[in-house]
């Protein structure tokens, strides 16, 4: 998959394009919809496939100080679209300039002089420009062929990014995981922390939240997979704060079940799979310790 993050970059063997636009967090099954209808004219028109997003997500302008709700940071969904065969990404970045732009001056600039897209597709809720006044029936009317499919045809509130992202506060990881079509994960390096698990009897990878969206905190049966390796292992996982020892960010801290390498700076793929308890403060080290005893007894035998 080819990405272009400067309209001026965008070479003519990608001009033409049968472009998809949304900001498609979580690449879920609406939005799977959405994209092979667009992969579909693409073939039918033997035209580049391709998928028009924004970063960061309007939502980190917008609204700052909100906390983190990304389902697939930047990286992930960039995966995700070229896992689902999309030839090319124009991946534009979303600031109070590109923002402030009019309707048409999005269509005039962007659609027609840098893309010159030759047909697009979007949800018919779609607005875009100043003031969100841009709607599918203005791309039409700028000479452009345009499929709008609506909610029902995209799986109506049942497939949408809310209802993940609910699930996954919830801990929900099977809810979560239906609606997406796919087994959500975090994915970040793996950094060198305070060394309180290993000296507990449990060393773990750990990995950032940063601009994930955080489940429901607590202690995961997980599978990972460590940069290099193509297996999946699996794992018991705490996401959170550690209450006992109360970090200030919430972490991934994963302990890989017969594993025991140096892999620090490694990128590490978590895959919660169910959540087994929420996080709690103990009486003592000992009886933490043994609880962590359980929780990784109950994980191998959910991922058994």
């Amino acid at each position: 998959m080819q990405v272009f993050e400067n309209l001026s970059d965008i070479s003519e063997n990608y001009t033409g394009a049968v472009v998809a636009i949304g900001n498609f967090d979580g690449v879920h099954r609406g939005h799977q919809l959405i994209l092979q209808t667009a992969k579909a004219k693409a073939t039918e028109l033997h035209k580049p496939f391709g998928v028009l997003t924004f970063e960061p997500h309007p939502k980190a302008l917008f609204r700052p100080d909100d906390p983190p709700s990304r389902i697939t940071p930047k990286d992930l969904k960039k995966w995700r679209l070229e896992e689902f065969g999309v030839d090319v990404l124009f991946s534009l970045n979303f600031d109070w300039d590109f923002a402030s732009q009019t309707a048409q001056g999005f269509i005039s600039s962007i659609l027609k002089d840098a893309i010159n897209a030759s047909h697009v597709v979007v949800g018919d809720d779609f607005r875009f420009g100043q003031m969100r006044k841009g709607c599918p029936q203005g791309i039409k009317e700028a000479g452009i062929a345009v499929t709008p499919m609506s909610k029902l045809e995209e799986g109506g509130d049942a497939l949408s990014s809310s209802r993940i992202r609910q699930a996954l506060r919830n801990g929900d990881m099977g809810a979560a995981n239906e609606i997406l079509g796919w087994n959500w994960e975090i994915r970040g390096p793996i950094f060198k922390g305070d060394q309180r698990g290993r000296e507990l009897g449990y060393p773990t990878a750990n990995v950032k939240m940063e601009e994930n969206i955080h489940p429901a905190y607590g202690v995961y049966a997980s599978m990972v997979q460590i940069e290099g390796e193509d297996i999946w292992r699996p794992a018991a996982t705490n996401i959170g704060i550690r209450p006992m020892f109360e970090i200030p960010l919430a972490q991934v801290e994963s302990y890989i079940f017969d594993f025991d390498e140096e892999i620090y700076g490694k990128i590490l793929r978590t895959r919660p799979v169910k959540r087994l308890r929420s996080e709690a403060k103990f009486e003592t080290l000992e009886d933490l310790i043994a609880q962590m005893a359980k929780d990784c007894e109950q994980a191998r035998k959910i991922l058994a």
